[in-house]
């Protein structure tokens, strides 16, 4: 009996776990899931490549250029990355395309810190969205 009131709690901890997980992860089927799927990967993670997979057209050229720009220089578990935490601050949605204002504040390990807003404009591409552009500003 005790093994399966053991068995019982540890499949409840795994449904809660990935029942958690899922809940906190960004709604890909929504132009601010797509926006936040790829804020997430190009300014915290600096996963460029990761970030490409959202993105069209002007958005898709950018991410070209930055990743030419680095020139094949791996950002790895080993590169000291910022901590990178960010609220959005306007939206405006539409059926066809939508636009989200983040800011992020930018901590590094020498305690410095600055913001920066991110405009990111989504699009309906078939039946998903996609990340059409993207502006960076002070």
């Amino acid at each position: 009996m005790l093994m399966r009131t053991k068995q019982a709690f540890t499949l409840r901890a795994a449904v809660l776990a990935l029942f958690l997980t899922a809940a906190c992860g960004n709604d890909l089927n929504t132009p601010q899931g797509i926006a936040q799927e790829f804020v997430d990967h190009h300014y915290v993670k600096i996963d460029l490549q990761k970030a490409k997979q959202y993105t069209v057209s002007v958005a898709q050229a950018k991410i070209d250029e930055e990743i030419r720009l680095i020139g094949g220089q791996a950002i790895d578990a080993s590169t000291q990355k910022p901590r990178v935490n960010y609220t959005l601050l306007e939206k405006k949605e539409g059926d066809q395309r939508s636009t989200y204002l983040f800011e992020g504040k930018i901590q590094s390990d020498d305690g410095t810190s600055f913001t920066r807003k991110w405009s990111i404009a989504t699009r309906k591409e078939g039946n998903g969205w996609r990340v059409s552009n993207f502006t960076e500003s002070d």
